[in-house]
């Protein structure tokens, strides 16, 4: 019998509330070694990692409304990449660095979802429509894309409605939905080989991490928890996901194992600590 390695490496960055408002923090897999690399009194939501480990791009409304930042972990400086008076919110850079697709209303109809060049140029719009989307994410190779849709039934009065996950082209073409299952489905994240795809969604009374394989198949919870479960991001081997639990106004990130569903909590405290993101590389000197 294969023993998994129960030995994760390397750095997360989270969303915390801990100084009063959201910052954007680091730390190792241990919960050690906190670093706050916004240090603004605005909002900061929604790390994501440049490929090289050396970035992290957010949206923050230091400047009024919700924008794209650009946060240099070296030089500890903070680029503004978008400039709409509509909310721009959830970036997430390419494999290979040379692209950005993020969420925005600036359509005046719904959060949809676009892509621009690294440097802020050749903005387009990946899709235009009425239902609410979110949560882009590349695949490995950066053909295709993940989001999510609310399907909202005529009838339905609920807040979220029905969420389902759709894969398209990174061109915007091809749409396809791949879940269909009751209830809001979001945050999916393809694995590092890119075979398998990681969300979040209901089941019973909490909500609850899930993989299953990257045609939408052979759906499994791995956390089986009472808290809710939220924003699982990958471990660069591909072996742990990060995530967010618990409920109320107290939350915090844990890591579980995918092949024996151990679970470890990296954070504790009586705040919102939410949104990990895995550094895609090791960044130890």
């Amino acid at each position: 019998m294969k023993i998994p390695d129960n030995k994760p490496s390397g750095t997360i960055a989270f969303n915390t509330n801990r100084d009063g408002n959201n910052e954007i923090y680091l730390m190792d897999v241990k919960g050690s070694n906190l670093r706050n690399i916004t240090n603004n009194p605005a909002m900061e939501y929604g790390p994501s990692w440049f490929p090289d480990g050396s970035k992290i791009i957010a949206y923050s409304n230091r400047d009024g409304n919700p924008e794209l930042y650009v946060f240099d972990l070296k030089k500890d400086t903070a680029i503004r990449m978008t400039d709409h008076q509509g909310e721009d919110v959830l970036p997430v850079v390419s494999p290979d660095g040379s692209q950005i697709v993020f969420m925005s209303n600036r359509n005046e109809k719904s959060r949809s979802v676009y892509k621009m060049k690294i440097d802020g140029s050749d903005l387009t719009a990946l899709t235009d429509n009425a239902d609410y989307e979110e949560s882009p994410a590349w695949s490995p190779d950066g053909q295709h894309l993940l989001f999510t849709r609310q399907l909202r039934d005529l009838n339905d009065t609920t807040h979220a409605a029905n969420g389902e996950i759709f894969r398209m082209k990174a061109d915007g073409s091809e749409v396809t939905r791949i879940t269909d299952k009751p209830g809001y489905d979001s945050g999916a994240v393809y694995s590092p080989d890119g075979n398998q795809i990681a969300f979040y969604g209901p089941e019973g009374d909490s909500f609850e991490i899930f993989v299953m394989d990257a045609e939408g198949k052979d759906i499994r919870n791995i956390t089986q928890d009472t808290l809710d479960c939220y924003s699982p991001s990958w471990s660069p081997d591909g072996k742990w996901i990060a995530y967010t639990a618990g409920t109320g106004n107290n939350y915090d990130i844990y890591i579980i194992n995918i092949e024996n569903n151990e679970k470890r909590r990296l954070t504790n405290t009586k705040i919102r600590n939410e949104s990990p993101a895995w550094a895609p590389v090791s960044l130890e000197e």
